[in-house]
């Protein structure tokens, strides 16, 4: 499986490190390294993800990943689609605000799109190097806008989850979840697979992320990243004209992909994640924090709820007035 990549990576070797204990060839997911004598040697460089994992799994921290060449667009000379709709950003930074006014949110909440395949591409810069989708979720809650083709994905689970690429068979056979001891066995692991959402190979060209008060392009869901309690108020505000209760659905495998991206996607319900271990493991995001999904269509009713909760409910909350005195 090739990237037709226009950025290669050079993998780096520390021979006087290196104990030849073979775990960079059994955790690549695409099958870069093989053991020659005993000795790893990169000999389908053309596959490197530049995802680090034999790097991150090396005992003696022997391999280094390195881009040997500028990130450039793969699709260079693709139509781009026109500024998002002033009306449509000003509706989007409204909710922003009474999100990160009325719960006191730290962050940007994040607007994600997924650009089908063909569609114009919308004006954001690709990164320089090759992101995991929940490293770019982190930099846009921070600020930053950010587009990634395949080739500028990290993460081959979350490229397949999300469409841009057909999925590597040690993943789609369990096989590495063994390896890195997070589920009992190998059947368990396609189990998991299995239940998991995925989209159709190919039928998206990029992701695109961006502070929602500041979003490039039409989105299809909006990411909160908060502490439980702020959670709660969103999980609230969804219901105040309603009254539903929600059904959750949170594994703590593939969280931003598939738990705060595609169920709420696919499902048009606002969904929580913990957290996987991934994102966990290369982003920034706090043991304090939690995730959640909410489909774009449902925006203007979280919002107008929210605004509510927050004349009366959410201080007298937080002012604790039922506290018995000490």
């Amino acid at each position: 499986m090739t990237n037709s990549n226009e950025v290669a990576y050079a993998i780096h070797v520390d021979q006087r490190l290196c104990t030849q204990c073979g775990l960079c060839e059994a955790f690549c997911p695409v099958n870069v390294f093989e053991l020659v004598e005993g000795v790893p040697q990169a000999l389908r460089l053309d596959d490197c993800w530049g995802c680090e994992t034999c790097a991150g799994q090396c005992p003696a921290h022997a391999i280094r990943i390195e881009a040997s060449a500028a990130a450039r667009a793969a699709q260079a000379d693709r139509e781009m689609a026109p500024p998002l709709d002033e009306a449509v950003k000003a509706q989007y930074k409204e909710w922003a605000d009474a999100m990160r006014e009325i719960l006191g949110l730290r962050w940007h909440p994040v607007a994600i799109s997924l650009i089908k395949a063909g569609e114009p591409l919308p004006d954001v810069p690709l990164p320089e190097q090759r992101l995991r989708y929940c490293q770019s979720l982190m930099a846009a809650r921070r600020g930053a806008s950010i587009m990634m083709p395949a080739n500028r994905h990290a993460c081959p689970d979350g490229t397949s989850i999300l469409g841009l690429t057909p999925m590597p068979e040690k993943l789609a056979s369990g096989e590495l979840y063994i390896l890195f001891h997070k589920l009992d066995s190998v059947e368990a692991a396609k189990r998991m697979v299995h239940e998991r959402p995925c989209l159709e190979p190919r039928t998206v060209d990029a992701t695109v992320v961006c502070p929602l008060d500041d979003a490039k392009c039409a989105a299809d869901v909006v990411a909160v990243i908060a502490k439980p309690e702020q959670m709660m108020w969103l999980s609230m505000a969804t219901s105040y004209y309603t009254g539903h209760r929600h059904d959750f659905h949170a594994s703590g495998y593939n969280a931003q992909c598939v738990e705060t991206t595609l169920l709420p996607l696919t499902s048009g319900e606002i969904n929580i994640s913990f957290g996987c271990y991934g994102c966990r493991a290369s982003s920034d995001v706090d043991d304090s924090m939690m995730m959640m999904g909410i489909p774009v269509d449902l925006m203007p009713d979280v919002a107008k709820g929210l605004k509510e909760l927050g004349k009366k409910a959410i201080p007298q909350s937080r002012d604790k007035i039922y506290l018995p005195p000490f």
